[in-house]
């Protein structure tokens, strides 16, 4: 089946939109491409292109998760919140393990999606720790996903996609509010947060702890700390300096009691993340800005355990590992005439990363890498618009890159508009691709027994070609938005894993070798997602997301790490007297996540529905306002999202790390 159809007679099928939309009540055409006061209801997005643009000018398509909707979902992490965008696949290995993707394919830690806290990327050494970003919930103001490849404007790691994380500032309120979570399996949160200051000066301090115990019939219990800054301080009319700083301690339980050898065996983990993000921003006029920021991340986390195998009965094995990253960049965006807008930049980074059992034939180099980047929206004429962008990246263990994108979008009518556009992203080599190098040794002979993983220092680095059209349409009977994005993401050089002869000849424990190798053949994703935001009622607002892919993989085992369908329906309902609910079903089709490995062994878990369901009344209580809720995720059925490969090889025949229900109670209070 393919999901594509070729270039004509896919316009002519977008096009087909505009008759419905003016069946459910749209403007209609105006000759002179001028916006009507409805379209003005349009959010403005950042993170497209780093240039501010309306969301029906944004080259590419984007999600936004404003504030209202992610306090009304009650969720207490932002993997959750991805669940309701579309294309997003979404896993649990366990309760504090998430597994987070665009179009699944990923390997056991993605790093596919540039993620960012404020523009600072907190990807680091293996993928993203989604349960260890150092901020809490309520500090976000909006979620911006930029849904495909966006490698020009944010890096190499925004090989499929860019999650921009963006706070509140600290100017937009002043209060003390605190919130706290009590319910089942251990689930106990306590939040609070103070925001004042003075006329030019803002600042906002939070703190959280949470804790449960995850799934049963697990060692699954977590603990988290988080301390987080926020300061805005307005030097003058021009000038505007922004201070962040965030600390995240982790301790979680992990492992299973019977693995093979206890290569994963049960054990108490720990993580720890700091960071502090300094930038100055001076605006000359409203098009044109300087930005400088600078920051620095330092991480470190303690997992160590024993394992055991005849005649070996106590083998030390650990993760332990510590990351420190800086980074400064500069920015200058401002108008080249009336019709056309530029923004350019320049970022360097040094990444240093340890970690002696991974690394065992010697710590990684220190990483540098130098990025050049430019966007340019131009307005052809008033309804016709281009969008043109490139980056130049070099880092040290490659040859510098360039990696372009186009886009070209027409406002058929005001409340409709048509993209269409290329782009092109080179994913970067893990350092562990490129140093990893594990050794398990008799600590008393010091004999090798065992050599799971040898790195392979002829790898070449993966490229993803994106073509996609799209349709943004705006449907005023039903107060209603419909993004739709049409894909064809073709990956060369995609990097699989594959079993090994033993160098040295065979060795004491019978565990394979493997390494990471290019794959031969490209992978082709295709397929159409579309998400539909309307308010049909009274107090009612409904968010439908389904994305349908057709994987054209010749290797099954891959194609089995994308599901071929997902979909989310969301209903939030206003009853007045302050009485509001939120039901979000998911539904996800069947998935790998991941490849977890275990030779000659495959398995898929089984398409899932489950349902979170909110219900809150807000009310004022000596003229402060507070909020009771229950809050539920998972309800209905245990299923199994993703799992540990090696775990289930031996469950067969039974799901080994199902969800769990949960249902908590919720305060809060501002004051």
């Amino acid at each position: 089946m393919s999901l594509l159809l070729p270039g004509q007679t896919l316009l002519l099928a977008l096009a087909s939109l505009l008759p419905i939309h003016a069946a459910l009540g749209a403007d209609p055409f105006r000759a002179d491409g001028a916006e009507a006061p409805f379209f003005e209801e349009l959010p403005t997005v950042l993170s497209a292109s780093r240039l501010p643009q309306v969301l029906n000018e944004a080259p590419g398509a984007v999600t936004i998760l404003d504030r209202e909707l992610i306090r009304a979902t009650g969720y207490r992490d932002v993997a959750r919140l991805l669940r309701l965008v579309p294309g997003m696949q979404i896993g649990q290995e366990r309760g504090h393990s998430q597994w987070v993707t665009y179009h699944g394919l990923s390997g056991d830690n993605p790093a596919e999606i540039q993620v960012l806290i404020d523009g600072r990327a907190v990807s680091f050494f293996a993928g993203v720790d989604w349960s260890a970003l150092p901020l809490t919930v309520e500090e976000i103001e909006r979620i911006e996903v930029v849904r495909g490849t966006n490698s020009n404007a944010y890096g190499a790691n925004a090989f499929l996609g860019v999650v921009n994380i963006i706070t509140r500032h600290s100017h937009q309120d002043r209060s003390i509010s605190a919130q706290t979570n009590v319910g089942t399996h251990g689930i106990a949160d306590l939040q609070a947060s103070w925001s004042g200051g003075s006329d030019g000066l803002g600042v906002r301090v939070s703190a959280a702890q949470s804790r449960d115990n995850g799934f049963s019939g697990l060692r699954d219990s977590h603990q988290t700390q988080i301390l987080s800054l926020r300061s805005d301080y307005r030097l003058n009319a021009q000038d505007e300096l922004t201070l962040r700083a965030g600390y995240n301690r982790i301790e979680r339980d992990m492992g299973y009691p019977d693995s093979l050898f206890g290569n994963n065996a049960e054990r108490a983990t720990s993580n720890e993340t700091s960071t502090i993000h300094l930038a100055w921003r001076r605006i000359l006029e409203e098009d044109e800005e300087w930005l400088v920021s600078l920051h620095q991340t330092h991480q470190v986390g303690y997992e160590r355990w024993l394992a055991s195998a005849p005649a070996y009965p106590a083998v030390p094995l650990n993760r332990n590992h510590i990351g420190d990253r800086t980074n400064a960049e500069i920015q200058h965006r401002f108008a080249l005439n009336p019709q056309a807008r530029l923004v350019w930049g320049l970022e360097a980074r040094r990444d240093a990363n340890d970690a002696p059992f991974f690394f065992a034939a010697g710590k990684p180099p220190v990483d540098f890498l130098y990025r050049a980047f430019s966007n340019l929206d131009w307005h052809l004429s008033p309804t016709w618009q281009l969008n043109l962008g490139g980056l130049l990246e070099k880092n040290s263990s490659l040859a510098a890159q360039f990696i372009p994108r186009a886009f070209v979008n027409w406002q058929a009518s005001p409340s409709d508009t048509f993209r269409a556009g290329y782009a092109r992203a080179r994913q970067p080599r893990d350092v562990f691709y490129n140093s990893g190098d594990i050794r398990v040794y008799d600590p008393k002979s010091g004999t090798l027994i065992a050599w799971p993983y040898i790195n392979n220092p002829h790898m070449r680095t993966p490229q993803v070609d994106t073509v996609e059209v799209g349709y943004l349409g705006r449907f005023r009977t039903l107060d209603a938005t419909l993004d739709v994005r049409i894909f064809n993401e073709r990956i060369t050089d995609f990097v699989v894993r594959q079993t090994i002869p033993s160098p040295v000849g065979p060795l004491a424990l019978p565990l394979p070798i493997s390494q990471y190798v290019n794959l031969s053949q490209p992978v082709t994703l295709r397929g159409i997602e579309y998400q539909l935001r309307a308010k049909p009622w009274q107090g009612g607002e409904v968010l439908f997301s389904h994305t349908l892919i057709d994987r054209h993989i010749d290797d099954p085992q891959i194609a089995k790490r994308t599901s071929p369908y997902s979909g989310s329906l969301t209903w939030l309902q206003a009853y007045g007297q302050g009485w509001t609910s939120t039901a979000s079903l998911l539904r996800m089709g069947p998935l790998a996540g991941g490849y977890g490995y275990v030779p000659n062994y495959d398995y898929v878990s089984r398409p899932y529905t489950t349902l979170d369901l909110r219900v809150a009344r807000s009310f004022h209580f000596e003229g402060h306002k507070m909020e009771a809720a229950i809050n539920g995720i998972n309800l209905g059925a245990r299923h199994q999202e993703i799992t540990d490969r090696s775990e289930q090889a031996l469950h067969p025949g039974q799901p080994v790390n199902r969800t769990s229900s949960m249902v908590w109670l919720s305060l809060a209070i501002e004051i």
